[in-house]
């Protein structure tokens, strides 16, 4: 592990304290957790991006697309 000096408000700072003595930690373990979940969602977004990017089309149609006016005529499908 490594050693990070960070500066924050005096405001801010009293509340890293409160929050981490609410989960029984200090404020570098809890900051040093936030940052670590953040890395993991910035990575699950970056994955997900790669997969959409990947998706290829399922097939091709086999005859010209319906015009809007086909698309919702209703007394074609009773």
């Amino acid at each position: 592990m490594k050693n990070v000096t960070i500066t924050v408000d005096e405001s801010v700072l009293e509340w890293a304290r409160i929050e981490a003595a609410k989960r029984g930690s200090s404020v570098s373990r809890m900051v040093g957790e936030l940052l670590a979940e953040k890395m993991r969602q910035e990575d699950a977004y970056a994955q997900a991006m790669r997969e959409a990017l990947r998706f290829e089309s399922w097939g091709v149609s086999d005859g010209p697309y319906l015009t809007r006016d086909e698309m919702y005529e209703r007394a074609r499908f009773r």
